[in-house]
């Protein structure tokens, strides 16, 4: 760790400059202190840096949490091992097995509510109402999208670990419905700051006090896409242990079972104080929590244990962070390339094209990722993918 600039401590060992600018902007805000937390894998992202934490007093900045409020992880260890699959086989069977319980790809959407997604949407009714909001007003099939994948950076993989045993292991957010409730919300800042003649260096850096009720209502509906974005990982983690037992032919018994948001904000204490901590490409690290930082396709991820470290506000890396955006990674890399990288891992080849942008080369290195973020968590447990699902 090394403070790069006055209220900037960066984990990250290679941190272009633009970032590092953008990281400035928002420690100029007056209502962040002590300081932001760049994480090793800090990217370039949309008001605020992804891979940042950023604590802010009486105030929050809706585009910093940004539009995918609650994305994260979730991972399950079961008994199968390498030795099942072995005999076994049949991996594609799995992978379409698997494709065909969770809806992926941008608009993907169920038919109908599973008996498991029946009582999450319950549970969440419950929660719109004592938030005093109807989701429906910003999707009105809100409904349906419990348990489904999305598409970019969304994934389900089955990996094995360091003594061959088979995880589930999958990321994905809040759906469209929390993507609707982060414009509005985004936009209310913005109109806010513009009618008070608030100066700001980036419009997305507007933000809500705590003092107007706009602030009050977006965190409500912030918690509320919080806890969508936790279930909607939980219902796609029971439908691929489900598809798993198909597969395997026998009950999967479940071990390890851990999630994790990395794109939230919470009211936490720090440094003796209560903050707004907006987690925005992060993992809650505090001592002894358990938490998933994956790699990019094609590469290995990790399950950690959190270490507690004060400067980082008890946070973590929450993945690989980009090295090139989507489009320069199409511009740079080939369908071949990607093909090569993806060698022994089942997966949808016959749609290269579409996940292009997601190929390892357009990611920083995770192992460097790892190693910059060795005095943040340990390492329980390395991950080596084998089959992957993604959307289109």
């Amino acid at each position: 760790m090394e403070q790069i600039a006055k209220g900037l401590l960066s984990w990250a060992s290679i941190l272009e400059d633009a970032t590092r600018e953008q990281a400035l902007q928002t420690v100029r805000m007056p209502f962040v202190r002590p300081h932001v937390a760049l994480m090793p894998d800090a990217h370039l992202g949309m008001g605020s840096t992804v891979g940042s934490v950023i604590p802010t007093v009486r105030a929050v900045m809706p585009a910093s949490v940004g539009v995918d409020i609650g994305c994260g992880m979730a991972a399950v260890r079961t008994q199968l091992t390498k030795a099942d699959v072995t005999r076994i086989g049949r991996l594609a069977a799995l992978r379409e097995a698997i494709e065909a319980a969770v809806p992926v790809s941008k608009g993907g959407y169920n038919r109908r509510l599973t008996d498991t997604a029946a009582e999450r949407v319950r549970e969440l009714e419950t929660l719109a109402e004592k938030a005093g909001f109807d989701p429906a007003s910003y999707v009105g099939n809100w409904r349906l999208q419990l348990g489904t994948l999305g598409s970019g950076n969304h994934f389900v993989e089955v990996c094995l670990d360091e003594v061959d045993r088979l995880w589930v292991f999958l990321h994905s957010g809040s759906r469209g419905v929390g993507n609707r409730i982060a414009q509005r919300h985004i936009r209310v800042a913005q109109q806010l700051c513009e009618k008070w003649w608030i100066p700001l260096p980036h419009r997305d850096l507007a933000y809500l006090p705590e003092g107007v009720d706009e602030f009050w209502h977006y965190i409500r509906e912030l918690r509320w896409a919080q806890r969508f974005a936790l279930l909607n990982r939980a219902e796609m983690l029971d439908r691929v242990v489900g598809s798993l037992a198909g597969w395997a032919g026998r009950e999967i018994e479940r071990a390890e079972d851990v999630q994790c948001h990395h794109n939230y904000t919470e009211r936490e204490e720090h440094g003796g104080g209560e903050v707004w901590l907006t987690r925005k490409g992060a993992i809650d690290a505090s001592p002894g929590r358990p938490g998933l930082i994956p790699g990019s396709m094609g590469t290995r991820s990790y399950v950690v244990s959190g270490l507690g470290n004060a400067a980082s506000f008890h946070s973590a890396p929450h993945g690989a962070g980009r090295s090139f955006s989507r489009r320069a990674a199409r511009e740079r890399f080939t369908v071949a390339q990607l093909t090569e990288a993806m060698a022994g891992i089942e997966w949808r080849a016959e749609n290269a094209e579409a996940f292009l942008d997601e190929i390892p080369g357009a990611y920083k290195d995770v192992d460097q990722i790892m190693e910059d973020a060795k005095d943040l968590v340990s390492v329980e447990h390395t991950l080596r993918q084998i089959l992957n699902v993604k959307g289109d």
